[in-house]
């Protein structure tokens, strides 16, 4: 594979974790820069970390795979986007009861959901026989970078609108995970 065509792979990869930093800049948690680190070194390093755990499986799961992935990454994102909604909706409590995605198990459900399709690149990285490094750490770098981008979008959308970006940003999540479902089931 070409550079050019890693990259446009990469870029593809990228895309939902831009969209859930986007998102997960509207909280006004996500500011600074260890939120940003957090976001960003954990989903390139998924995105990054898929491709590879998807050669080394071949094809010997590939079925398996693919029949649940699509619905375990719209159950994660619908998780994380419902308790997004809630706190943008419940504006008069405290901050603290907001869910910050940035952090434990929320960050990690958030980097494996947005990760799960780079496993069946990785799957098809085994099947035509190239390599898994290269496109690997390719697609790492450009999702840390277009997390960054995602979250600064997101924390500047976040300062101006408030909390009714936030109830936007669950929706949005809740949407990308149905759209994952829906481009896997319809032909």
């Amino acid at each position: 594979m070409t550079f050019f065509e890693v990259f446009l792979v990469a870029l593809s990869m990228a895309m939902d974790a831009f969209a859930v930093c986007l998102c997960a800049g509207t909280q006004l948690l996500t500011r600074g820069r260890r939120p940003a680190f957090r976001l960003s070194f954990h989903f390139g390093l998924f995105q990054a970390g898929m491709p590879v755990l998807g050669w080394l499986l071949g094809s010997t799961i590939a079925p398996l795979i693919r029949v649940y992935s699509h619905w375990a990454a719209l159950g994660l994102l619908a998780f994380i986007g419902i308790r997004m909604i809630r706190s943008g909706l419940n504006g008069s409590q405290v901050e603290q009861e907001s869910v910050d995605p940035s952090r434990g198990l929320n960050l990690v459900m958030l980097a494996f959901a947005t990760s799960i399709d780079a496993l069946a690149v990785g799957l098809t990285l085994a099947f035509i026989r190239i390599e898994v490094w290269y496109p690997a750490v390719v697609i790492g770098v450009v999702t840390v970078a277009l997390s960054l981008l995602g979250l600064q979008l997101g924390n500047r959308l976040g300062a101006c609108f408030g909390k009714p970006i936030e109830v936007a940003g669950g929706l949005a999540l809740v949407f990308i995970g149905m759209r994952i479902v829906m481009s896997s089931v319809l032909p």
